[in-house]
């Protein structure tokens, strides 16, 4: 996620190398349908433009969590150690949510800077349709079973970082293309767009953990003391 004490390009390049050697997670029907989706609309290939349909729908698992995660405390307020434990859960949604929103952002910089021609039903109206959908799904998996929707997260997470990382594999100009950005000083500076790409996938592979380590407790607070 967002680290001030940037990882330098060898350590990048090993971090890639890590996740194309992992096996991806099982997809659930959710996921691929979701993903099946995307494929129809936007063709199988990677590409910026796709990626950034993908983080418009990444964030909002989080921000279901949150939601649930207020009402759980509206409800549980009479009990107020077991409140604060799911308020310091609540803390690293957020965390989590603008880590996906500097994503996002990046790469509408990045597009914007090639002029890249970005279609307003498939690439505004669609991808909020996706987000709707996949908010919902969200919000009642994790008020239902938090378990399930740890699950999902994680399978959305490990499909975002394979599909980074074999993006920058594929396309050895990135290396040579610098990175300038109004979100430097938020986000981190990085020699080149690749090196940009891959932080951002180890960004997602730390999601992908983080809901897995949840999935171990599947409860409201889980993970805190």
């Amino acid at each position: 996620m967002i680290d001030c004490d940037q990882m330098p390009t060898s350590r990048l390049q090993d971090e890639q190398e890590y996740t194309l050697s992992q096996p991806r997670l099982p997809a659930g029907p959710a996921v691929k349908l979701l993903f099946w989706l995307m494929d129809r609309v936007y063709g199988p290939d990677a590409s910026l433009s796709k990626f950034r349909v993908l983080e418009v729908v990444a964030r909002v698992p989080y921000i279901a969590w949150e939601q649930v995660s207020y009402v759980a405390i509206t409800h549980t307020h009479s009990t107020p150690g077991f409140a604060r434990r799911i308020h310091s859960e609540i803390a690293t949604y957020r965390d989590q949510q603008d880590n996906e929103l500097y994503h996002l952002l990046i790469l509408e910089e990045l597009l914007q800077s090639e002029r890249v021609r970005q279609g307003f039903w498939r690439y505004r109206v669609v991808p909020q349709a996706l987000a709707w959908f996949y908010y919902h799904l969200s919000w009642l998996l994790f008020a239902l079973r938090p378990r399930l929707s740890y699950e999902l997260n994680a399978q959305f997470e490990d499909h975002a970082e394979h599909e980074y990382m074999a993006y920058v594999a594929s396309r050895p100009e990135l290396e040579t293309r610098r990175w300038l950005s109004d979100f430097g000083d938020d986000y981190g500076t990085f020699d080149s767009v690749a090196d940009l790409l891959r932080n951002i996938a180890v960004d997602e592979r730390h999601h992908k953990l983080e809901s897995l380590e949840r999935v171990e407790f599947a409860r409201f607070g889980a993970g805190t003391k």
